[in-house]
């Protein structure tokens, strides 16, 4: 069985890290293409699952709805990020209900699955 402390420290690395890397991704005036050409909001909602589902692992006494309103910011953050005129970039209040929406979904799935778990 694996270090569960050592587990959980990689873990939230790893959060940081995608969080990271987002936030880089979003404020860069010409992002990388990706593979297949995924529209933005698919990009969104890509990062923001995957953001909900590390960030429920790395955090797990944290409540649902208080990640999924830290990434909510974190989303907000993002758009306000990329007002910045230096950055050529388009903000959209559509990508952060993308990024909302997609988060909650995810930590809707994770608190129902830990519940059906539990019990």
């Amino acid at each position: 069985m694996p270090d569960e402390p050592l587990l959980d420290r990689m873990v939230r690395v790893a959060f940081w890290c995608a969080a990271a890397l987002a936030l880089v991704a979003a404020a860069l005036p010409h992002p990388p293409e990706l593979p297949g050409d995924p529209s933005d909001k698919l990009q969104h909602i890509a990062a923001f699952v995957c953001l909900a589902a590390l960030g429920a692992r790395a955090y797990p006494a944290l409540s649902a709805l208080r990640l999924a309103l830290g990434l909510s910011l974190f989303g907000a953050f993002i758009e306000l990020v990329q007002r910045i005129p230096a950055l050529h970039r388009d903000s959209d209040p559509l990508d952060w209900l993308a990024d909302t929406l997609a988060a909650a979904v995810v930590l809707l799935a994770i608190h129902a699955w830990r519940r059906v778990r539990r019990s």
